[in-house]
């Protein structure tokens, strides 16, 4: 077979684990347009919002390592089954959720089937294919991820409009179903690794993270002196600082916080924190506003954040040329600075009845701000570790990507909180408001970074794609 064919058993590994990239990312996105309906069948308030999006999103952050160490350890095939089995029960356990509480339980365990699934659906797809095939598997496969992305709001909104909120999980239900055999047949094992794993980093790092994120979604309610805040974040910011230092002495670490001595290195995880800490935020934020601010139907507010997504699908399959061309930090920097503006430009015209023509243009900005943005932070970390450290460097970018989306949301959310309410849509676009300029101070934090990535030389013709580095493979 020629190395440019595509066997059937390589098809079949394309399609299954673009399917379970599929199911996960959509799952990111696809709550956003639902928000305000489960508000209201749930009672649910702020806080509670919150955390049926961070429940997924952190326990998906902080389990990612350990879930590709699991499958090195166990078998990538079996225990990638064994993710889709989860998530497909976890969403059957969101859809029967009667009430706010067992969601959010629900959400917590989709994220871990979550972090089993996508580090071992790259990991099958990059070993079933050579590298002269490799990355063109990736495009297909991130280009799967895009759409999902892309279609997330639509398609809850969609759901939501025409049946009701819980058939946004019953979706994955059959797919979990029909994909399990499938994999199980179709997609050959892999020989086990003997990882070592680190629970004594996985604890350090939940619990910080856990800690920090509750004071934060709670301090709006609570006040900020009251000791059910005071002391989470102080527990939270102990165990982050024990979790740096267990990592740095650590034989089998979880994150390799040495890299983080080099400045590309460091500047591009924090500027990948600011720009998904900043995307979060604004489809939480936006999507309700859409609703509740605006009037529009789930399915409406759905199709009308489209041109903030539609940019990473048009924008995104050139950026290895743009990146070859002018380098990563003038995308990095240029790219959040023109976000920072355009979420500034929203916060300033948001009202009541606002036409939604007058949104157009600056949501267009900000994603084509974010769709340069995304791939030169990616390309600056990974072309400036070490071969031997790309794997644990993909993986923390993985994790640092999901903790933005957490902390985007629980940042922005208090807020939100200082001024805003749900009472009427004019409380609502209150807080709505001084957000989205929360937003835009995350996207200027990130441009921020941008400009400490080194600058270097254009390259003389574009980079050819099977020499790129596989920053596609951790976007979402």
């Amino acid at each position: 077979m020629s190395t440019n064919e595509t066997s059937g058993g390589q098809r079949w590994v394309l399609a299954l684990t673009s399917a379970a990239s599929l199911m996960v990312s959509l799952d990111t996105q696809v709550v956003a347009t639902a928000l305000p309906v489960i508000r209201l069948k749930l009672h649910a308030s702020l806080a509670t919002l919150e955390w049926t999006v961070n429940a997924y999103t952190l326990s998906f952050a902080v389990l990612l390592l350990t879930g590709a160490a699991l499958g090195e350890r166990l078998g990538r095939r079996q225990m990638l089954a064994a993710g889709v089995g989860l998530f497909a029960a976890a969403s059957a356990a969101c859809a029967l959720a009667q009430n706010a509480t067992a969601l959010i339980a629900a959400r917590a365990v989709q994220g871990a089937g979550a972090a089993l699934m996508l580090p071992l659906a790259l990991a099958l797809l990059s070993a079933a294919f050579p590298p002269q095939r490799r990355a063109w598997a990736l495009g297909i496969f991130s280009s799967v991820t895009g759409i999902a992305v892309l279609a997330g709001p639509v398609v809850g909104g969609a759901v939501t409009q025409g049946l009701d909120w819980p058939w946004i999980f019953w979706l994955n239900v059959p797919i979990g179903l029909l994909m399990i055999p499938l994999i199980k047949i179709k997609i050959p094992a892999t020989e086990r690794v003997p990882t070592r794993l680190d629970p004594a980093g996985l604890i350090l790092a939940t619990g910080g993270a856990l800690g920090i994120v509750w004071a934060l979604i709670r301090a709006s309610s609570l006040g900020w002196a009251s000791p059910e805040i005071a002391g989470p974040l102080a527990a939270g910011i102990v165990l982050a600082a024990a979790f740096v230092a267990w990592e740095l002495r650590a034989a089998a670490p979880m994150v390799p916080v040495r890299l983080f001595r080099s400045p590309p290195v460091a500047a591009g995880n924090v500027a990948t924190f600011a720009v998904f800490a900043l995307l979060m935020a604004m489809v939480f934020f936006m999507a309700q506003f859409l609703e509740t601010g605006l009037g529009y139907g789930p399915l409406g507010a759905g199709l009308r954040l489209l041109p903030g997504w539609a940019t990473l699908a048009v924008i995104a399959p050139f950026a290895g040329t743009l990146i070859g061309w002018v380098g990563e930090r003038p995308l990095v920097a240029g790219g959040l600075a023109v976000t920072a503006g355009a979420m500034t430009w929203i916060a300033l015209i948001a009202r009541p009845g606002l036409p939604y023509g007058q949104l157009v243009a600056p949501l267009l900005l900000a994603g084509c701000g974010v769709s340069v943005a995304i791939p030169a932070t990616m390309s600056a970390v990974m072309t400036a570790v070490p071969s031997a450290a790309i794997g644990p460097a993909s993986g923390t970018l993985n994790m640092l990507r999901q903790l933005g989306g957490v902390f985007g949301v629980a940042i922005c959310a208090v807020v939100f909180a200082a001024g805003g309410r749900y009472g009427s849509p004019a409380t609502f676009t209150a807080g709505f408001r001084p957000a989205m300029g929360a937003c835009a101070g995350l996207a200027l934090l990130g441009a921020l970074a941008g400009l400490v990535i080194p600058g270097r030389a254009p390259s003389p013709s574009p980079v050819p794609a099977e020499n790129r580095p596989s920053t596609i493979t951790i976007r979402s």
